[in-house]
């Protein structure tokens, strides 16, 4: 069971060490994204490293544009480029971390060959506060004076937009786990449809829908798990999720997901402590 585990960094460098540390299998490969705003000589641990691979061309990351989506795109084209044929792509961030140990990953996902696990809602019946992002014109991804007097034209004057390719809509987290094929598919058919690529540049936080959009409306919808296998704090109803600290640790390791998030060394070091025992612990059983 090859696992590729593909992370989006744009900071905290002792805190993606720590990641990797406790993915680290010699069936477990690492592509990581960093943001062009990074400083690289920061992540020089990362170079000339076996089974870690810098993804190039780095993009420049805005919160809420497609600029995350390109990021994404670039390492799974890095991914797939490698030649190596994983069995599982797994998409996390930098602020993630593992609740099982490397080999209980790597059983989990052997257990469940060939399944994509991401969650996907509805957009018109179960997620319907995303509706806006898809009817109006958003212009995140784009960066010029009197951007937002343009969109709020753009909105005024022209009809809603319509999803393209006769796409039903579906989404929520970015965070997934998708098999090689499924990963292909992606990338061939955002080669192959310049128009959903136009569409969803034209989007806000594109990356909750896109990937979740094209998979459900594919042959490879039978094979979908509604669970992104993260425990991830929503409570406090804000636009990120909650930085889970001690009081969360039973929460997290009952919850029976793979990873969770929002992790932070420098603010909550014990919580990685934690875990990093937790797991120790498995391995050394």
């Amino acid at each position: 069971m090859k696992i590729a585990h593909l992370i989006l960094a744009h900071a905290a460098p002792a805190q993606l060490t720590k990641l990797i540390g406790a993915l680290e299998d010699e069936h477990a490969w690492f592509f990581v994204h960093l943001d062009k705003k990074a400083d690289l000589n920061a992540f020089s641990f990362l170079q000339n490293r076996k089974r870690i691979t810098l993804v190039p061309d780095r993009v420049d990351v805005g919160w809420g544009a497609y600029s995350i989506v390109e990021a994404t795109l670039r390492g799974f084209r890095s991914i797939v480029k490698s030649g190596i044929d994983f069995d599982y792509v797994n998409l996390l961030s930098g602020a993630d971390y593992p609740l099982q140990s490397p080999s209980e990953t790597h059983d989990f996902f052997a257990m469940n060959a060939g399944k994509n696990f991401m969650e996907y809602y509805s957009v018109h019946s179960e997620w319907t506060e995303a509706i806006p992002r898809l009817t109006e014109y958003h212009l995140t991804n784009y960066n010029f004076p009197g951007r937002h007097l343009v969109q709020k034209w753009l909105n005024r004057l022209l009809p809603a937009r319509t999803m393209p390719d006769g796409l039903e809509p579906v989404g929520r987290s970015q965070w997934m786990s998708l098999t090689l094929d499924a990963v292909r598919y992606l990338l061939d058919y955002l080669d192959s449809h310049p128009a959903v690529v136009r569409y969803f540049k034209l989007t806000w936080a594109p990356d909750e829908i896109i990937f979740q959009t094209i998979l459900y409306n594919s042959p490879f919808r039978t094979s979908l798990v509604n669970d992104n296998l993260r425990y991830i704090d929503w409570s406090k109803g804000e636009a990120s999720p909650k930085v889970l600290t001690e009081e969360d640790l039973d929460r997290m390791l009952t919850s029976g997901k793979l990873f969770a998030r929002k992790i932070d060394l420098a603010r909550f070091p014990a919580v990685i402590a934690k875990l990093d025992r937790k797991i120790q612990d498995h391995h050394y059983k």
